[in-house]
């Protein structure tokens, strides 16, 4: 039931505090009626005793310490769902700014979600495709998983997030049940505005929903946008029965705007001025995924942050690393390489890509390929170092041949280009064409019978003469 309130106690920055309340609850929804008429939303971020303190999203300038009217709602921010919110654009708490009107609801629920029974999930198999090498040959994104994005600025995530969008199918044809949840936080107008170009120019945004929250949008947004975000994906999923990929930028820009917020409040700040909730706080988003036993759908999440001065040990990226199943890493060095996607395959890792792949799945030497390829580009790496000490004319001729695997790997395999969609087999086949350019001998992760199968050095020069053009 509402109440309303008649004047506030305390301003302080984006905070108004009540005193003598009762019956109020934590993130309850307040709408706050100023004395022109105008209306601001808020919700209580703290309680203590009677006394209440509210974060208005809007803003506090303006705001009449006698004169205001707050009415209390009864209940926490809500978003409306149905399936019509796909192909829609809404701003970071939920509204629709594509001049398409107000969603017709068939429900509203909590954007908090509901808490899930560790006992009710699935374990994740089976995969998503994205069309990128890197990823679906290395580091292959099962469908439940939580599989996040370690970038750094200047990077080029944001591309790569659209390549995904755009590219991203399940495992089979059948993309009738396919649906991509995407949330920026903290964007520029001309990076969100690349976004939604994007989508609509490659005819993918039919399947789309998308939250935008702008850099000069108030904090407390931010901090709702992925959970708007996750409760759209969660209704997909399980009671549309769609599997749903939902891809998340900048989670770094999410954690600053908490820092912010938290500090704000007076609480005592943790490592990096981060508040010390920031673990339990990201797990609250990132447990979201899944698969949940009797449901036909599943939500597949891709966090994507940037890591302050590259440093992987930021709190972001460390208690990222801690609750998902692995990371994908873009390095600078061969972005500066002119190599596209950037991503460095030894510092990535899927922990749930060998319950996803092989027979039945992609193919039967996938993961054999895949644990050689990693295998020969870490010599690549030992070559590299050996030849920056002793010069390259002096290394010995496998070192030589490891040094030439290195460069094929890293402009054909990696380097694959932004419009260029690969299928598994074509990613499995140009990955045993670079394996073939190495002696027999040294594929040793390899079983003996798949090699006289697949090993073929002059089919590997076709192969890697088309992956030059880019056919």
């Amino acid at each position: 039931m509402a109440k309303q309130l008649l004047g506030l106690s305390e301003v302080s920055g984006s905070l108004v505090v009540y005193n003598n309340v009762e019956d109020v609850s934590f993130e309850e929804v307040v709408n706050i009626e100023m004395a022109d008429g105008t209306t601001r939303t808020g919700r209580v971020v703290e309680i203590e005793g009677d006394k209440a303190v509210v974060q208005v999203f809007e803003g506090t300038m303006g705001l009449s310490k006698k004169n205001t009217k707050t009415k209390l709602l009864g209940h926490p921010v809500e978003i409306a769902l149905s399936k019509e919110v796909l192909g829609r654009t809404f701003n970071g708490s939920g509204r629709p700014i594509d001049g398409l009107g107000e969603v017709y609801a068939e429900k509203f629920a909590d954007i908090n979600g509901k808490p899930l029974n560790p006992v009710a999930r699935e374990y994740p198999k089976n995969y998503i495709l994205t069309g990128i090498s890197a990823i679906d040959g290395l580091n292959t994104l099962i469908r439940g998983q939580k599989l996040p994005i370690f970038s750094g600025s200047g990077l080029p995530h944001d591309k790569l997030a659209v390549q995904i969008v755009k590219q991203a199918q399940l495992s089979g044809d059948d993309d009738e049940n396919f649906a991509i949840v995407f949330g920026a936080m903290g964007v520029k107008n001309d990076v969100a505005d690349y976004f939604k170009r994007s989508f609509e120019e490659t005819g993918v945004m039919e399947k789309v929903c998308m939250f935008i929250n702008l850099s000069n949008d108030p904090i407390i947004e931010r901090t709702i946008t992925p959970r708007c975000a996750l409760t759209v994906a969660e209704y997909l999923a399980y009671e549309c029965d769609m599997h749903v990929l939902v891809i998340l930028t900048d989670m770094t820009s999410y954690c600053e705007a908490l820092r912010e917020f938290s500090s704000s409040k007076g609480e005592i700040p943790g490592r990096k001025g981060y508040p010390g909730y920031l673990y339990s706080d990201l797990a609250s988003l990132y447990e979201r995924a899944g698969i949940v036993k009797g449901a036909k759908g599943s939500v597949t999440q891709i966090p994507i942050l940037t890591m302050p001065n590259d440093d992987i040990t930021n709190p972001v990226p460390d208690l990222t690393g801690y609750i998902t199943e692995g990371q994908i890493v873009l390095d600078r060095n061969m972005h500066l390489n002119g190599i596209y996607p950037p991503i460095g395959s030894l510092q990535s890792l899927s922990r749930l890509m060998k319950d996803g792949i092989g027979e039945g799945y992609t193919r039967k030497d996938h993961k054999d390929v895949a644990n050689q390829l990693f295998a020969s580009y870490a010599k690549v790496i030992d070559a590299r170092s050996l030849a920056s000490v002793i010069g390259e004319d002096e290394l010995s001729d496998t070192d030589k041949r490891y040094i030439q695997f290195g460069k094929l790997f890293e402009e054909i395999f990696i380097g694959q280009g932004f419009n260029v969609k690969r299928s598994i087999n074509e990613t499995l086949n140009i990955g045993w064409a670079l394996l073939s350019t190495l002696p027999k001998e040294e594929l040793d992760r390899l079983d003996p019978e798949l090699i006289k199968q697949n090993y073929d050095p002059s089919h590997a020069e076709r192969t890697i003469a088309l992956a030059l053009k880019g056919e």
